[in-house]
């Protein structure tokens, strides 16, 4: 789950901006999100690249294994 780093939850995110890149065609290759908190106005990006094991998150938000504590 992604939540504002901030605000300690999701439920104010908004995606702004969304990307999927696709090398051949069939597969997605890298995932790209722009997120802003309403209540905080906090934003942050998250980005996935199938080159890459991991996730990279920069800004104000962060991805937790975690149920949110507050819906």
């Amino acid at each position: 789950m992604i939540e504002c780093t901030n605000c300690e939850t999701a439920q104010f995110l908004q995606i702004t901006q969304s990307r999927v890149y696709f090398e051949d065609g069939e597969m997605i290759n890298e995932i790209s999100e722009t997120y802003e908190c309403t209540l905080c106005g906090g934003t942050g990006t998250y980005t996935y690249a199938e080159s890459c094991d991991r996730a990279n998150v920069t800004g104000d938000v962060e991805v937790t294994e975690e149920r949110p504590r507050f819906a």
